[in-house]
């Protein structure tokens, strides 16, 4: 079921009524379309100290960003990108406050806000602090925008990975990543040759992915010229061919949480492929229930697809022949993993390990021919399983972000194909949260 209350309030009648009565507004969202142009106005580029780093406009320019520079007065911007990377003291803070706080005003709808800083090191007490305290700002800014804008924070330890993050960022594509931190670290990150084909000549395996979110993130990695594996368990066989013959794809029936599966997985990956370059783990399944009343029949069924399948196959195929050099694993997690949700005890424990797996891959995973492992966590995401909910408790879950709506199936896809680029390879060990900024929980 759609949202009916976001067609309503950007009605002419429903956006008077709306006013009226004081009453979340959401507005369409910018996403994602074919040969549109990244943003919809010019970027204003500033720092918070000292000037701007060169490249920085270099790379915006190329992007495709009109780029103006910081004593441009008055206009309407698409953007504002801030390279905070000097920032080292309290008082610099206040280079922030001034390059966004008189040009805030003229943002446009959909608009980004984009902060670069240095991550924390432990190096020194007060640059620690304050580099912190941009991540503070930046949150915080983002439950302030209005109109769909956004504001993210990058945490640039190396910039390997820099142009790919910021074609990512201030796109269509991160229209529901909101009040996020990414740290973009070392890595092999090489442009691709066609920005809008940056999968091309690459293989990838998507698991749950005869519907809602998988199905989502096996289009778009076919958009991004990747050549897809869709898989699921047998039963869904027809839903499954259904979702490959719409993406030129093939199928395979698999079970992840089969003891067998890591090796049915390896013998077809050896049947039919050259190797794989992107695994994305979306399988997963809910058994719900309070925890004094929690069986372990759906304890352990959970665990077993959300959780332990991931573990397998990741030590299956690094210890193979078949995960080819430079290979992208996105690993699916969610909101409930970072901040638990009431009734989902074993859902929210296997999420949160998914986070502490991909932590403690990454340096394996860095040491196979430069090869990523990352999460994505999505928030309240509008599929078939939320369509069940009652309408209230559907309605107020909309509404408990910054964004002020749920987001689509393609907002998680757009991330996972982000972070399954050759471009993210400075990305590594990360979570990034497709949650319009969550406002319940942490």
């Amino acid at each position: 079921m759609g949202d009916r209350y976001l067609g309503l309030v950007n009605s002419p009648i429903g956006s008077a009524v709306a006013s009226r009565f004081g009453l979340p507004r959401p507005v369409v969202l910018r996403r994602h379309e074919p040969d549109a142009p990244l943003l919809p106005g010019p970027v204003l580029l500033g720092a918070a100290t000292g000037g701007v780093a060169p490249r920085l406009a270099e790379l915006l320019s190329a992007a495709g960003a009109d780029v103006a520079t910081a004593d441009a007065e008055g206009g309407a911007w698409g953007a504002l990108v801030l390279d905070a990377t000097d920032v080292s003291t309290p008082e610099q803070l206040a280079g922030v406050r001034t390059f966004l706080a008189g040009r805030l005003r003229g943002l446009l709808p959909c608009g980004r806000v984009l902060v670069l800083a240095k991550p924390p090191d432990g190096t020194d007490i007060t640059i620690d602090a304050s580099r912190q305290a941009i991540d503070g700002i930046v949150r915080s800014l983002a439950k302030e925008l209005q109109r769909g804008a956004t504001a993210n924070l990058l945490l640039v330890e190396d910039e390997a990975s820099l142009e790919s993050a910021l074609r990512f960022f201030l796109s269509g594509k991160s229209a529901y990543v909101d009040g996020q931190p990414l740290r973009l670290g070392t890595g092999l990150a090489p442009a691709p040759a066609d920005w809008e084909l940056p999968l091309a000549g690459k293989t990838a395996l998507v698991t749950g992915a005869a519907r809602g979110i998988g199905a989502a993130i096996s289009a778009v990695l076919a958009r991004d010229g990747a050549r897809v594996i869709v898989a699921d368990l047998p039963q869904a066989g027809e839903t499954l061919a259904a979702v490959a013959n719409r993406i030129g794809g093939t199928t395979l029936h698999l079970d992840v949480a089969s003891p067998a599966a890591p090796e049915r997985l390896l013998d077809y990956l050896a049947a039919h492929t050259d190797g794989l370059d992107v695994l994305i783990h979306n399988a997963g399944i809910t058994r719900d229930k309070r925890l004094a009343n929690m069986k372990p029949e759906p304890w352990d069924a959970v665990i077993g697809v959300n959780l332990t399948s991931q573990l397998r196959i990741n030590a299956a195929l690094l210890d193979s022949d078949q995960l080819r050099d430079r290979a992208r694993v996105v690993c699916l997690s969610s909101t409930t993993g970072v901040s638990g949700n009431r009734g989902q005890t074993n859902y929210g424990a296997t999420k949160a390990g998914v986070i502490g797996l991909v932590r403690s891959s990454a340096p394996r995973f860095a040491a196979h021919g430069n090869s990523t492992i990352n999460a994505i966590a999505p928030g309240f995401i509008d599929t078939e399983m939320t369509a069940k909910m009652p309408m209230a408790t559907r309605e107020v879950a909309r509404r408990l972000s910054s964004l002020q709506q749920a987001g689509l199936p393609i907002d998680v896809a757009e991330a996972v194909a982000w972070l399954s680029s050759p471009g993210a390879g400075g990305v590594n060990g990360q979570v990034l949260r497709v949650c319009g900024q969550n406002l319940v929980g942490a």
